[in-house]
């Protein structure tokens, strides 16, 4: 384990931590302007999260120890999950459990400590968000795997750190399979982080919300881990789309120089990356929740239909 690896991991973390609200502030922004309204300030998540984790935590009569818990599980997976995705640097220590199914692993297990959560303090709404965060969850991880896999038939690998070291260092190549697993995980991205048109992340129309659903019983601190960990969320999806589509601009190991001009561009592409995000979700309407499982099943055979060209065309 080199100093340098080290000091990449832990600059990694700093980054997933500082540019994910940011990057939700970002994002925000351009849908207000976007529909002609009144834009919040870039820095308002972090106004938020400020007000949160000083306010003081009320809890649920009869919540127990996995309520109080879930939020520091789920935080703690997601900002786990940010930092084995390649997003600085390829020499990180953590690198060795930077494999496709470990992430959505731990994709998962956020998943079931905050569907358990909302059901542990008996109310309606929370029953209701447990049962659709599920259904998501059970129709967008099959789907994402196969996306993971698209890229990992072509590297040989399914680790990350190998799949961006691999597709950047290629001569540039326009690859069918990696075009159907972009359209594949770009459905799945918008479900999975409660975008429109799957979700809608202002609403509290009980009868939409999937996501506020799950966390209307939560307060203070509580509320401002689990309000960072969608951030992280969406950060973590972003460079893992940026990993496995755009990977040019990750540093390689051994390379202090590389290292510092890769902040910048991952700035850059985040930011591009953002306003595209804002565009779609601009651009679409607000389905009706029965008709998710249909968009998830389209976005997990477009997926396999990117691994059997693979295999039809013999990329390796």
């Amino acid at each position: 384990m080199s100093l340098l690896g080290v000091f990449s991991q832990l600059l990694a973390l700093i980054t997933a931590l500082v540019l994910a609200p940011l990057l939700t502030g970002w994002i925000n922004q351009w849908r207000a302007r976007l529909q002609n309204k009144s834009a919040p300030g870039l820095l308002q998540p972090y106004r938020m999260l400020h007000k949160l984790f000083n306010k003081e935590s009320v809890m649920a009569e009869h919540a127990s120890q996995l309520y109080r818990t879930a939020p520091y599980v789920i935080f703690s997976c997601m900002l786990l999950a940010s930092a084995i995705i390649p997003t600085i640097s390829t020499d990180l220590p953590l690198s060795p459990a930077a494999d496709a199914i470990a992430l959505v692993g731990l994709f998962a297990l956020a998943r079931v400590f905050i569907s358990l959560a909302a059901m542990d303090v008996g109310t309606a709404f929370g029953s209701l968000g447990a049962r659709r965060e599920m259904l998501v969850g059970f129709l967008a991880e099959p789907a994402l795997l196969m996306v993971l896999f698209c890229a990992s038939m072509i590297t040989r690998s399914t680790s990350l750190t190998a799949i961006v070291e691999t597709l950047a260092h290629r001569e540039l190549a326009i690859y069918p399979s990696m075009l159907l697993a972009g359209v594949a995980f770009t459905m799945v991205s918008l479900a999975e982080n409660a975008r429109v048109p799957v979700d809608n992340p202002d609403t509290h129309l009980e009868l939409t919300m999937i996501h506020e659903a799950l966390i209307l019983e939560y307060s203070a601190r509580h509320l401002a881990l689990l309000e960072w960990a969608a951030s992280l969320k969406l950060f973590a999806y972003s460079c893992i789309g940026l990993a496995l589509f755009f990977p040019w601009g990750v540093a390689e190991a051994n390379s202090p120089l590389a290292l510092l001009l890769a902040l910048p561009v991952l700035a850059l592409k985040l930011a591009v990356g953002g306003v595209v995000l804002a565009v779609i979700e601009t651009l679409s309407a607000k389905m009706r929740i029965f008709r998710v499982p249909e968009f998830l099943g389209t976005a997990f055979l477009i997926a396999v239909i990117g691994l059997l060209v693979n295999v039809l065309l013999g990329v390796a």
